[in-house]
């Protein structure tokens, strides 16, 4: 019950807070179409859609007497459990161990093991990878350990779409380090700031900008419009495939 409670108290404190800009944000400016020479795509709540799956069994464990908005609490508990780096991340304004805190979270994601459950597909993101594919240059960036991200990959054949898989174990530190974005664009041949990176977390958001790339914060995962902005999210699109409609009037090879 002591767990319980502890967790109420911090969804109920989390929709407070992200009501308020804090003087902590990011710097936000408008999406530099032009500038975008390749793409790069974190996994989880972005390409995989496993959090849904989640959050449908275990929404009945949050009464509405407890909870002001029990799909939201009960999204918020996924995240803590399949992703305890994001939810570590978004307390680091309240506890004020910023530098801690990121250190903390590369440790977590790259001692993190997953669950061996059945992955799904965000719907129609195979149709987007295919339509970008030979426009830009694509890599997967993501703080999984390279066996449970070979493991998506293959399991609905997107490597084919990739010019290079970054996982959590590929460079000296993770997300929300700029080093996978970093090695990314060095793969990619393209300079960091040409990157964008798409992704549904503040830990992605934190990972680009640190890089110097725009990004695209996503609402098919875990994070909610007002902390990706407040990281400095460039865009917000509802689910990654609508980023075809965003970058559709340019193109670097066409």
């Amino acid at each position: 019950m002591k767990i319980l409670s502890t967790f109420v108290n911090r969804v109920n404190a989390s929709a407070c807070e992200r009501v308020q800009v804090k003087a902590s944000t990011i710097a936000r400016m408008p999406l530099n179409i032009p500038r975008i020479r390749a793409l790069c795509f974190d996994v989880d709540g972005t390409l995989s859609d496993t959090d849904d799956l989640y959050v449908r069994k275990v929404t009945r464990f949050f009464p509405r007497f407890l909870f002001r908005n029990p799909d939201q609490a009960a999204r918020r508990f996924v995240m803590w459990v399949e992703a305890p780096g994001n939810a570590l991340l978004g307390l680091t304004d309240t506890i004020g161990l910023d530098d801690e805190m990121v250190a903390l979270i590369d440790w977590v994601s790259r001692h993190r093991t997953y669950p061996p459950n059945q992955l799904l597909l965000v719907p129609n993101v195979i149709e987007m990878l295919t339509h970008l594919k030979g426009l830009y240059p694509m890599a997967v960036v993501s703080a999984r350990d390279e066996k449970g991200t070979m493991r998506f990959l293959n399991q609905f054949d997107l490597a084919k779409y990739f010019d290079v898989v970054i996982t959590g174990q590929s460079a000296a530190r993770t997300k929300p380090y700029p080093d996978p974005i970093l090695l990314a664009a060095q793969h990619m041949n393209v300079k960091p700031e040409e990157c964008l990176m798409i992704g549904d977390t503040t830990v992605d958001m934190r990972a680009g900008k640190s890089a110097g790339a725009q990004t695209v914060g996503v609402l098919c995962g875990f994070g909610e419009e007002p902390e990706l902005l407040q990281m400095g999210a460039d865009l917000i699109l509802k689910s990654t495939p609508e980023l075809i409609n965003t970058l559709k009037t340019n193109s670097p090879k066409g």
